[in-house]
C-alpha cells in the first residue's frame, strides 16, 4: 500500500478514484503545524529559530497519517505545487520524523498541474524531493510576516489605541487606498471647454471633427481653458468654410491576451462578473479540485496561483483543435503563439490557469456546475481558447479639416476604426475601466481637398475630474506594477484591510476608514520605510531569489531586522502626544477642512474659544476640544457632515454635523440627526448645561440606514423605540422591540435577542418577534449570532442521512450535523467549505469523540441581561459576576497568558 497526502477532502476522494486500490490518499486539511501566537515563536537571536506547534486538529491529522505509513510501502506528499503546498509537505515529513513514524520507509514529493487522470499518473511517475529553496522562501516569508505582526502590531496598540494590527504587506496597500483618498479630497477641478465641428461631405455622410491646432499651434485637451475662449472659436468657425485637408487610413492588428495568471484571473472576474479576489479564488479552488461530470469527479481547470502565462504543448494544440473546429481555419494561426513574461520567479514553473479539457465547452458544462462556477469557467475557457485565435485586423483613419476663416487658419481632426476581421474579438474582448471612444467608429469616404458642409458647432464646458477610488481589481494590478505581495496572497490581503474595518467598499470601490487612514499616518510618521513601495517590493525581489536557491532565506530576515527592531526600539519614549502632533499635522486637511465661509476650522463650535484637536480614547480616534472638560463637544474624526457632502459647513441647525430633520408634532422640539463619538444618531431637542438637567432622547440608526436616507417621519418612529410589537404566548407579558448597544433586539422581560440583518427593526412582525425570544429561551441565538438563524445548508451526508450546515459560532465558524459540532481550521473559510470537507471535518470530529454534550455536572451560571437603552443610543452594559475564586493548585498549573494575537502580512 502506498499513501498519498494532500490537502483537502474533495481532492483526495477524487486522487483516490485515479490511483486505485494499492493507494491510501490521506488529507492534512492544509497546514498542520504553525507558529504559536506569542512572543519568542521566532527568535532572530539564535538564528531565527521557529518553534512549530501542532494544533489539536494537526495532531489528530498527523496520528492519521503515522498510523496509515505503518507498514507502507511508500509515502508520496502530493500537495499544491506552490511555496505553500510545498511547506505543507515539509511539515508534514518534519511531523513524522518526531514521531518516527517512517522508520525507513521511503518518502517522494510529486506535483501536477490539474487534477485529472492523466496528469496524476504522470506526476506519480516523476517523483522528486522537497524543494528546500521553496521551503526556505516560506519561512522567510512567515518568520518576516511574524516579526512585523508581532512587533509592530504592540506599537499601535500602545500609541494609537483602536488600531486592531499591521502586517508587512497588508499596510502598503492600505498605503495605496489612503493615498489616492488624499488625492482625491486635494484635488481642484480645471475647467476646459471641447469643440467639435459636425461635418456632411458632398455625398451625405455626417462626422464628427475635433478641434486640433490654430494658427500653427497645436491644442490639447485642456488649452481651451475658458468661455470666452470657446465663444471665440465657435464664433470663427460658424464663419468658416470647411474642406478636407488630408485622409491617412493605415492598417493595424489588435492581439489577444495571455491566458490568465491569478492576478489577471482576479481583475477580470472582478471587472466582468462583478467577483471580489477571494470569491474568484473560492469558486476556481472547486473547479480545480473537482466537480461532477457524467459520474466521474474530474478537475476542470488547472492549479489556480501561478504568475506564469505559458501553456503546455499539448494544451495549445487541443486549443487550436477545438478552434479550427468550432470557428474554422481562419480563425487559427498559423503557428502557435507562445507567451512569456519579464520576472523570473519560482511560481512560474507553472502553467498559466486554463481549462484541463478544451473540447469540454462551456455550455456542456454550465447543467453540472453552481452559477457562479459556470461563469468563471466560461471566462477562463474564452480567454484560453481566444489567446491562441488569429490577431484582429484592424483599418485606422485619420482626417484632417481644415477651417479657413479670412487669413486664419483652424485645423480639426476626426478619427475612425473599422474591424476588417475580427479574429480573436469574436470570442473575447478585455475588460476596461475606459474603452478606447474610436473603436467600431466609421468614417464616411472622402478624399483631400474635397469640401465639407457645415452642419453645427458645438463648444462644451467640461471640469478634469479626480482619479477613481481604487476597485479590488485596479488595487490588484497597482500591487501588481509595483511588485508588492504576490497574486496568491492579494485575495486575503483585501479581505484582511476589510475585516479590520481599514477599508470598506462603496459602490464596489475601496473607501479607507478612518481607523485606516491613522493606522497609514502613524506608520508614515514613526515606520515610513517599511510602508515605502520601492523597500516592499525589494523585499519580494529577496525572497523570490531566495525560491530560486540564489541566496540564504537567514541573510535576508538578518538584514531586516537589524534596522527593524531599531525602528521599533525607538518608539519606546514615544509619547502619546508626539502621535497626535503628527497625526494632526498629516491629516489635518481631513479632520479639520477648510469651512465655507472662511471661519477657523479647528474653532469649536459648542463653546467658541477652544480649539479641536485629535483625541484618543479606548475606542479609538475622535475629535475633542481644548477646554475640557469645561467643554465636552466630541465627533468622529471626519467632519463630513451628515448628509455626507463632506464640506465640514453647518447643516440646517447652524453646527456642523447636525441637520434638523423638522419639528416632533407632539413636543414641539426639533428632531435632528448628528455626528456622534460612536457614529450618527437622532437626537429630539437639545442638551441643557444645567446640573441634573435630563438629557433628550437619543436613538442610533438601525444597519443599513444612512443619514441622508432619513426623513422626520422615519426619525420619529426610531425616536419612538423601545416599544410594544407583540406579547409572549405563554407569559402574556410584552415583547418590545429597540436598538442598543449592539444592534436592533427584541426583548421580553430579561430575555434579550438581536434581529437577523435582513429584518427591518421598524417592520419586524409579532410572529417574527415571539420566534426570536422562543429560540432564545430555548438556549439558541448565542455568540453573537441572531436568535433563529439556521446557518448555510452544505448537503446532505448519504453515510448517515444528516444534514450538514455551517454556521458562525462564539468562536469561530463551525460545521454540524445536529450531533456533532466540528470548528473550521484556519485553512477553511465559511463561504468556501465544500460538502466533502464538511463531511470530513465532522466524521474527524465524531472519531475522536467529540460531540455536542447533553448534561453538565454543574449548574448553569444565572446571566444579568443587559438593559435596554433608554436615553443614549447603547444599551447600559451587564454587571460584571463576581470572580470565581481558584485554588493554588490550579493558579500553579494555568498557562501563561497569550501574546499578541497574530497578524496577518
Amino acid at each position: 500500500m502506498k499513501v498519498v497526502v494532500v490537502e483537502s477532502p474533495a481532492k483526495a476522494k477524487t486522487i483516490n478514484k485515479y490511483l486505485g486500490r494499492d493507494y491510501e490518499v490521506i488529507a492534512s486539511f492544509g497546514h498542520i503545524r504553525d507558529l504559536p501566537a506569542k512572543d519568542g515563536s521566532v527568535d532572530p537571536e539564535d538564528g531565527f529559530r521557529m518553534i512549530w506547534e501542532l494544533e489539536d486538529r494537526g495532531s489528530k491529522r498527523v496520528s492519521e497519517i503515522a498510523k496509515a505509513v505503518k507498514g507502507a510501502e511508500k509515502l508520496i506528499l502530493a500537495t499544491d505545487p506552490d511555496r505553500e503546498g510545498e511547506a505543507i509537505s515539509w511539515h508534514v515529513l518534519e511531523a513524522l520524523n518526531a514521531r518516527k513514524a517512517l522508520k525507513g520507509i521511503p518518502v517522494e514529493r510529486v506535483t501536477f498541474n490539474a487534477i485529472t487522470k492523466s496528469s496524476v499518473e504522470t506526476a506519480m511517475r516523476k517523483p522528486r524531493e522537497i524543494d528546500q529553496a521553496l521551503v526556505d522562501a516560506y519561512l522567510a516569508r512567515r518568520a518576516l510576516d511574524y516579526l512585523v505582526g508581532f512587533n509592530l502590531s504592540p506599537v499601535l496598540w500602545r500609541k494609537l489605541p483602536g488600531a486592531r494590527s499591521a502586517g508587512r504587506v497588508q499596510s502598503v496597500a492600505l498605503r495605496l487606498v489612503t493615498e489616492r483618498e488624499m488625492e482625491i479630497e486635494s484635488f481642484k477641478p480645471r475647467e476646459y471647454w471641447s469643440i467639435v465641428a459636425t461635418l456632411a461631405t458632398e455625398a451625405g455622410g455626417v462626422f464628427d471633427a475635433r478641434l486640433s491646432a490654430a494658427d500653427g499651434r497645436k491644442i490639447t485637451r485642456l488649452d481651451v481653458g475658458t468661455a470666452d475662449e470657446a465663444a471665440a472659436f465657435k464664433r470663427d468657425l460658424e464663419l468658416a468654410t470647411f474642406s478636407v485637408g488630408s485622409v491617412e487610413a493605415k492598417p493595424a492588428k489588435r492581439h489577444p491576451q495571455p491566458p490568465f495568471t491569478t492576478s489577471t484571473l482576479q481583475q477580470e472576474a472582478s471587472r466582468k462578473l462583478g467577483m471580489a479576489p477571494a470569491q474568484t479564488m473560492r469558486v476556481a479552488q472547486r473547479l480545480y479540485e473537482g466537480v461532477d461530470i457524467g459520474g466521474e469527479t474530474l478537475g476542470i481547470i488547472t492549479y489556480m496561483r501561478t504568475d506564469g502565462v505559458d501553456m503546455a504543448p499539448e494544451a495549445i494544440a487541443d486549443a487550436r483543435r477545438v478552434i479550427a473546429k468550432e470557428y474554422g481555419d481562419r480563425y487559427r494561426p498559423d503557428v502557435p503563439r507562445k507567451y512569456t513574461v519579464k520576472a523570473k520567479n519560482a511560481q512560474e514553473a507553472h502553467e498559466a490557469v486554463r481549462p484541463t479539457d478544451m473540447g469540454l465547452l462551456p455550455k456542456q458544462v454550465a447543467r453540472v456546475l453552481e452559477p457562479e462556477q459556470a461563469r468563471l469557467y466560461e471566462l477562463i475557457w474564452t480567454r484560453t481558447v481566444a489567446s491562441q485565435m488569429e490577431s484582429a485586423e484592424l483599418e485606422r483613419t485619420t482626417v484632417d479639416v481644415i477651417a479657413q476663416v479670412g487669413p486664419r487658419r483652424i485645423e480639426l481632426r476626426a478619427t475612425g476604426q473599422v474591424v476588417k476581421f475580427d479574429g480573436f474579438l469574436t470570442l473575447y474582448q478585455e475588460g476596461k475601466d475606459d474603452e478606447e471612444d474610436e473603436d467600431g467608429r466609421r468614417l464616411p469616404p472622402m478624399s483631400a481637398g474635397d469640401p465639407l458642409k457645415r452642419e453645427r458647432i458645438a463648444s462644451t464646458q467640461h471640469f478634469t475630474e479626480p482619479p477613481p477610488r481604487y476597485s479590488e481589481a485596479s488595487l490588484v494590478k497597482r500591487m501588481e506594477e509595483l511588485g508588492i505581495g504576490r497574486p496568491s496572497t492579494y485575495a486575503a490581503i483585501l479581505q484582511t484591510l476589510r475585516d479590520r474595518e481599514y477599508v470598506k467598499i462603496d459602490k464596489k470601490r475601496l473607501v479607507p476608514e478612518d481607523k485606516g487612514r491613522l493606522v497609514t499616518g502613524f506608520l508614515e510618521s514613526f515606520f515610513k520605510r517599511y510602508v515605502e513601495y520601492d523597500f516592499t517590493a525589494a523585499l519580494e525581489g529577496q525572497l523570490d531569489r531566495v525560491s530560486n536557491a540564489e541566496i540564504d532565506w537567514r541573510d535576508v530576515l538578518a538584514d531586516f531586522w537589524r534596522d527593524f527592531s531599531a525602528a521599533i526600539g525607538g518608539t519606546k519614549e514615544l509619547r502619546v502626544s508626539d502621535v497626535l502632533d503628527a497625526l494632526n499635522e498629516l491629516l489635518g486637511d481631513h479632520i479639520f477642512p477648510p469651512r465655507a465661509d472662511g471661519a477657523n476650522p479647528r474653532a469649536c463650535p459648542t463653546c467658541g474659544s477652544g480649539q479641536l484637536s485629535l483625541k484618543l480614547g479606548k475606542f479609538g480616534a475622535f475629535v475633542g476640544c481644548s477646554n475640557y472638560p469645561e467643554c465636552k463637544y466630541t465627533r468622529q474624526l471626519a467632519a463630513t457632515g451628515v448628509d455626507g457632502e463632506g464640506d465640514g459647513t453647518s447643516g440646517e441647525g447652524g453646527q456642523p454635523g447636525v441637520r434638523v430633520l423638522g419639528d416632533d408634532p407632539e413636543t414641539g422640539l426639533p428632531v435632528t440627526v448628528r455626528d456622534g463619538r460612536f457614529g450618527p444618531f437622532i437626537q429630539l431637542g437639545e442638551a441643557s448645561a444645567e446640573k441634573g438637567a435630563e438629557k433628550p432622547k437619543r436613538s442610533s440608526l438601525p444597519p443599513g440606514t444612512t443619514p441622508a436616507s432619513l426623513d422626520l417621519e422615519k426619525a420619529l418612529k426610531l425616536l419612538a423605540l423601545p416599544k410594544e410589537i407583540a406579547r409572549h404566548p405563554e407569559s402574556g407579558e410584552p415583547i418590545l422591540a429597540g436598538i442598543g448597544r449592539y444592534g436592533p433586539y427584541v426583548q421580553h422581560g430579561r430575555t434579550y435577542a438581536n434581529i437577523g440583518r435582513d429584518d427591518d427593526i421598524l417592520e419586524v412582525g409579532a410572529n417574527r418577534a415571539i420566534d426570536l425570544i422562543v429560540a432564545k429561551e430555548q438556549g439558541g441565538g448565542r455568540g453573537g449570532r441572531p436568535a433563529g438563524d439556521p446557518g448555510r445548508a452544505i448537503g446532505k451526508d448519504e453515510a448517515s442521512g444528516r444534514d450538514l450546515v455551517v454556521k458562525a459560532g462564539r468562536y469561530g465558524a463551525y460545521v454540524t450535523d445536529g450531533e456533532v459540532n466540528a470548528t473550521l481550521p484556519k485553512s477553511m473559510s465559511a463561504e468556501s467549505l465544500t460538502l466533502e470537507d464538511a463531511i470530513g471535518l465532522v466524521n474527524a470530529k465524531r472519531a475522536s469523540g467529540g460531540g455536542k454534550k447533553t448534561t453538565r455536572n454543574t449548574p448553569k451560571r444565572k446571566l444579568t441581561p443587559r438593559k435596554a437603552a433608554s436615553e443614549d443610543d447603547t444599551a447600559a452594559p451587564a454587571k460584571k459576576a463576581a470572580p470565581r475564586k481558584t485554588s493554588t493548585k490550579a493558579k500553579t498549573a494555568a498557562k501563561p497568558k497569550a501574546g499578541p494575537k497574530k497578524a496577518a502580512g
